[in-house]
Parts: structure tokens; sequence; C-alpha cells
């Protein structure tokens, strides 16, 4: 074999072992950041359940906190002073009929305080627009204990 061959077949070797180190530490770093997001979201699990805890509320399992809100509040955190997520939220406090015979309830005050400690943990940058709107509305002590 000529030796410009040879020297032509080891740039191709070394240009493959080159390619295939960038592709195992792009996976690396990936794995880390996704390791770490993960502890991140653990953490505010946590934070979370201590705070439901405190104030008196049922605290899930917190393999179900992690994975329903993340580390960044998920839908939760999304839009929450947006028109939607408020009609959807006043439609949850309402009697459940649909249509004509759906009529607002006295909704109990502590399952709507229960959003602004998820609010507090996850995205507390919209609790204070959102405490608002829950100020605003008429709620009462009517769940028994």
């Amino acid at each position: 074999m000529s030796r410009s061959l040879m020297a032509s077949r080891h740039r191709w070797i070394y240009l493959g072992s080159i390619a295939l180190l960038v592709a195992m530490l792009i996976t690396g770093l990936l794995s880390f950041s996704q390791l770490h997001a993960t502890d991140l979201a653990a953490q505010k699990a946590r934070q979370l359940s201590d705070r439901l805890s405190a104030a008196g509320y049922p605290v899930p399992a917190q393999d179900q906190i992690t994975h329903t809100l993340g580390e960044d509040g998920g839908a939760v955190c999304a839009d929450p002073t947006g028109a939607l997520n408020q009609a959807q939220w006043k439609e949850a406090m309402s009697n459940g009929a649909g249509g004509p015979g759906q009529r607002p309830v006295l909704s109990d005050r502590e399952a709507v305080q229960a959003e602004a400690i998820v609010l507090s943990v996850y995205c507390p940058d919209r609790l204070a627009a959102i405490q608002d709107r829950i100020d605003d509305l008429d709620l009462r002590d009517t769940v028994r204990k």
C-alpha cells in the first residue's frame, strides 16, 4: 500500500474517533442536565409537601407531585391569570351542572388557597396577580373537618 493511502485511512479513523467522543460528550451533558432537572423537581415537590402539610392539607405522594408539576409547575404556572385558566378555575367552583343549570357556589377558602401554595413554590412571581383574584372571591368555610 502506498503511504498516502495509509495516511488517508488513518485520517478517517481519527475523524471517526473524534465524532464518537463528541457524541458521547453530548450524551453525557444531556444526561447530567436531565438528572439535575429531576433533582430540582424532587426538591420543589418536597418543599410543596412541607407547605401543604404545614397548612393542614392532605399531601399527595412525592413522585406524583414530581411527575405532575415537574420543576416549573407545568400547567399550573403556564398562565394562571389568563382568561381561559380563569374560566376553567371558576367553572370548577360551580355546582357541577352543565348548560343553563350551572350556577356558582360558595367555594371553600382552604380549597382555593391550596393553589396559592402551589404557585408560591413553583412560580412565586405570578402569585401576587392570582392572590388579588382570590381575595376578590366570596369564599367560605364550607368543608367540614
